[in-house]
């Protein structure tokens, strides 16, 4: 996944040394399942830097995303924030924050093929309320 904007650490992570292709923990994965990783970055200017060599398909120097899953031409990749384009695109952080959630349930199909993913809300998934060391409501 491919993140570029205005906020963010200024580096990048890739499994296998930061190399594209490599294998790192999926994240959440309670038996630490394995899964191809081909780069995250999070990064404070859209600048494209090498990505712009890995043939996707790029316009106006941003990388051209569908918005229903902000894959990129070559599957598997994904472009949310700055540095990404599709028609409409209004670089809001806001717009990151919906780019990166529906980006991340894409990703899932890949790391999880076999896994119906469902959207839980953390303010009535007691699922949730568990993980994060929560007390569950109690609505009158």
């Amino acid at each position: 996944m491919w993140g570029g904007g205005r906020g963010g650490g200024g580096g990048w992570w890739g499994g296998a040394g930061g190399r594209r292709g490599g294998r790192g923990a999926a994240a959440g994965a309670a038996d630490a399942t394995l899964a191809r990783l081909d780069a995250v970055f999070f990064g404070l200017s859209p600048r494209l830097g090498p990505i712009a060599n890995w043939g996707l398909t790029i316009e106006r120097r941003q990388i051209a995303v569908d918005t229903e899953r902000f894959e990129t031409s070559v599957p598997g990749i994904f472009a949310v924030g700055d540095v990404n384009t599709y028609p409409g695109k209004k670089k809001l952080i806001l717009s990151g924050f919906h780019e990166c959630a529906l980006a991340a349930f894409a990703a899932a199909t890949y790391v999880f093929p076999d896994k119906r993913i469902a959207l839980q809300y953390t303010t009535t998934s007691p699922k949730l309320h568990k993980v994060l060391g929560v007390e569950t409501p109690v609505f009158d």
